[in-house]
């Protein structure tokens, strides 16, 4: 019975090459999107699932409350973790991560020349490894760890300094031009899934201040991870929790300190605290990209439909005799459904194809190494097997319910009407639905698009344009050739103007702190951003005084430069007004000599901070260098030359401002591209079907097409005829899809506080676009039936 109904399947397809292929294609599309985007989603939610222990680590976080809002951190303060180790009998394990980075030497043996890298290193405690099952192919973390002066690498890192990792054992490793670092063991690489990057890690041991007392200094490099007991839940630690807080937050703050226990499953996902790799994937965007596959797979379903019912007609005649020589309705429903799913099957197969030559384009997208494994990963198998078995049966049961119901006299006499084939009312609420959801895809696309367009054309309050920031060394020997290297740099024709600071004033390294202003009895209210600068800074980037002086020159904190937000945050009128007024910070009075205008030191996402920039030399770890955009090639290369020279034991590391800004938005830029790409993929489907059904209204109206042209009807009204209906279902659907897609694009862009307002013009271009389309395909397709010689069509009447 199988063999025969393949072979009947594949007669059928072949005569039907031309329905065949528009399935076949339409379907492939269809799946290949599903596929990459399950892939995509199986990437992204498998982070950090593969610890053994998963369920009972936690990431310690941090938040301070104030009156009008709460500031969220992956960090603790340092001495955080000891005291959970003693306080907790909750906890199996606790350990400390502390993140740096520094030049890293490796002496060649072999007579070449010493490797010097620039490179991210992680103080690590060995509980981590406890906590985290991670294989070590030489030594163990509670000896390799366990004293300062120790490093242990990955296993790719390891052979990229050494050649090969067991080369390493025992090699010494020079940081920062300080202290060696004895290579104790050699690591695993943690997997691409995972939020830890770690390649270099040093002992905690190592850390200087690893002993430090300090309960109020917060940085997002500082994490704590703990291993719950088992049996135990989050909730038995609220209580104990609260008395940590108020034993150790003893200093009168006016925020409210807050710690909470974040599951390991949520580091990736959470965008509030963010992690190591500085890669986060909010559940929301996932949730919207599977709502995208699910419209793909509806289309798709939707296109087999209409084309299937189509067919219904010209094949009226094979169920009649079918019928009548005792085949039961059953047997012609399992026949029409082993039909569809020969075709999903074939499908399947181009999707694969298209899946594996798009996957490069992905990771390219993603900036990871994604891998399609159709036989070794059983659940991207699995899943494939689902959607075959799915597809074929929401595609494939409503044409073979109604084909087989045909009446066998009615069809043996061609007498099968539309409302015998399946209802063209049910039909056109089908291509209503996919229209809709065509539209909705559309309205979403240009609005991720316009927002994303808004971000990188809006002004955040200074110039970013030709500004390089080169990374510069921080220890006191490189201090004494800042100097130096400007003046040098600055007798380059091409160089406008050069500034030293902590960061540029758009950054994630943000410092934080509590203050006083103007002799007032307690701590104000909110947090102060904190810049560390020279008295360039402001012209480097040009960043509008609209009261006061810049910055004079000095080495440490002599006095502030502060923007208008800390004035309004304060309650102070006039900026004039600040201008001499004093401002407690670290317990130093300083005056505040200047005031500038607002600009943005965080992602359009967030609001803009209180700001205070001060001088503070030993700070400065970056050079902001800006460039006339017309020797801009010539003077970076001058640039890299000049502080080759000055700094030769350290590498040269520069970036564009405006790139690294373009990279705060890395999620919102992936999805802004996955959108576009499916959303295209899904009008291409939508209009595939959009012709099915064509065809079976002009094959419905053969007849009535052919007596309207004997009486004088016109090739151009007939087609006017038949594109009327289908604009009215293009209006019902851009209805139908407006209210839906202004509610998920107002949710969307409800997570940026500087966002576009939702204007009428993507909605009018979607209903447009979708009108256009349609009077093309529609046009098209009728005007050939339109153009039939009425004779054939009437000539057995």
């Amino acid at each position: 019975m199988f063999r025969l109904n393949l072979k009947i399947a594949l007669r059928n397809l072949w005569k039907y090459k031309g329905y065949t292929a528009i399935n076949i294609v339409g379907l492939s599309i269809g799946l290949a999107s599903c596929l990459l985007i399950f892939i995509f989603l199986k990437f992204q939610l498998s982070f950090d699932k593969s610890e053994e222990k998963k369920d009972r680590i936690y990431r310690v976080v941090s938040s301070w409350i104030y009156p009008e809002e709460e500031f969220f951190t992956s960090g603790v303060p340092v001495p955080l973790a000891p005291a959970m180790r003693n306080d907790f009998s909750e906890f199996e394990k606790v350990a400390a991560v502390r993140q740096g980075g520094g030049i890293l030497k490796v002496k060649n043996e072999g007579g070449n020349a010493d490797l010097k890298l620039k490179q991210d290193i992680f103080y690590v405690e060995p509980q981590f490894f406890e906590i985290f099952k991670i294989e070590w192919l030489s030594g163990k973390p509670e000896q390799a760890l366990s004293q300062p002066n120790m490093v242990t690498l990955s296993e790719k890192t390891a052979a990229k300094y050494f050649g090969n990792w067991k080369n390493a054992i025992g090699k010494s490793i020079r940081y920062n031009n300080k202290a060696d670092y004895k290579v104790t063991g050699v690591f695993k690489d943690f997997p691409e899934n995972s939020s830890f990057p770690f390649e270099v890690v040093f002992s905690y041991a190592s850390f200087a201040e690893k002993d430090s007392k300090a309960w109020g200094w917060v940085t997002n490099r500082s994490e704590c991870y703990v291993l719950l007991k088992e049996g135990l839940t989050p909730a038995d630690l609220e209580k104990p929790l609260k008395q940590f807080i108020t034993k150790y937050y003893v200093e009168k703050s006016p925020a409210q300190e807050k710690h909470y226990f974040q599951p390991l499953s949520e580091v990736h996902h959470d965008s509030r605290f963010g992690n190591y790799r500085y890669k986060t994937m909010p559940y929301k965007e996932l949730i919207g990209l599977s709502v995208i596959g699910l419209f793909l797979l509806i289309t798709a379903c939707i296109n087999f439909i209409n084309l299937a019912t189509a067919q219904a007609i010209s094949r009226s005649k094979e169920v009649g005799i079918r019928k009548v020589m005792g085949s039961r309705r059953k047997q012609l429903i399992w026949q029409f459904l082993s039909e569809t799913a020969l075709i999903t099957v074939i499908s399947l197969g181009f999707a694969c194809v298209l899946t594996e030559l798009a996957i490069p384009k992905m990771e390219s997208l993603m900036e990871a190494n994604v891998s399609f494994h159709l036989f070794s990963e059983p659940v991207v198998f699995i899943f494939m097997l689902i959607l075959i078995v799915v597809v074929s049966f929401l595609a494939g049961l409503y044409p073979a319910l109604v084909m087989s119901g045909f009446s066998p006299a009615l069809a043996i006499k061609n007498k099968i009407s539309s409302a015998n084939a399946g209802g063209l009312g049910l039909r056109k609420v089908l291509v209503v639905a996919q229209f809709a959801i065509t539209a909705i895809l559309i309205i979403a696309t240009l609005v991720v698009v316009r927002q994303m367009g808004y971000m990188r054309e809006k002004s955040l309050g200074f110039d970013t344009k030709a500004v390089s920031i080169v990374n510069i060394p921080g220890d006191s020997l490189s201090r004494l050739k800042y100097e130096g290297l400007r003046e040098r740099l600055m007798q380059q024709p091409g160089v406008r103007q050069i500034s030293f600071a902590s960061a540029p004033p758009v950054s994630t390294d943000n410092m934080t702190s509590s203050f006083r202003y103007d002799h007032r009895a307690d701590d104000e209210k909110i947090q102060l951003n904190l810049k560390k600068a020279d008295e360039h800074y402001l012209k480097t980037f040009n960043l509008p005084l609209i009261a006061g002086r810049g910055l004079s020159k000095s080495d440490t904190l002599k006095e502030f430069v502060v923007n208008e937000q800390l004035l309004k945050s304060l309650g102070v009128k006039s900026p004039a007004d600040a201008i001499g007024k004093t401002m407690s910070l670290g317990g130093k009075d300083r005056t505040i000599v200047g005031v500038v205008k607002d600009f943005n030191n965080l992602t359009f996402k967030s609001a803009i901070s209180p700001i205070a920039i001060y001088s503070d030399k030993k700070d400065y770890n970056t050079m902001a260098v800006k460039i006339d955009t017309k020797e801009m090639v010539l003077i970076m290369k001058a640039v890299e030359t000049e502080w080759n020279a000055t700094f030769p034991d350290h590498v040269y590391e520069a970036q564009f401002l405006d790139e690294n800004i373009l990279n705060f938005y890395r999620t919102e830029q992936v999805m802004g591209v996955l959108f576009k790409v499916f959303a295209g993929v899904v009008i291409f489907i939508s209009f595939i079907g959009l012709f099915g059904l064509v065809s079976f209204i002009a094959a419905q109206k053969t007849r009535e097409i052919a007596i309207r042209k004997v009486l004088g009807a016109s090739t151009l009204e007939l087609v006017k005829m038949l594109n009327r209906s289908f604009l009215w279902m293009v209006l019902i659907a851009n209805l139908v899809a407006w209210p839906l897609a202004y509610i998920f694009v107002s949710k969307w862009l409800n997570g940026f506080v500087y966002r576009i307002e939702i204007s009428i013009w993507p909605f009018m271009i979607a209903m447009v676009l979708s009108v256009v389309i349609t009077l093309v395909t529609v046009s098209l397709r009728s005007l050939k039936a339109a153009s039939t010689n009425p004779i054939d069509a009437l000539k057995y009447e």
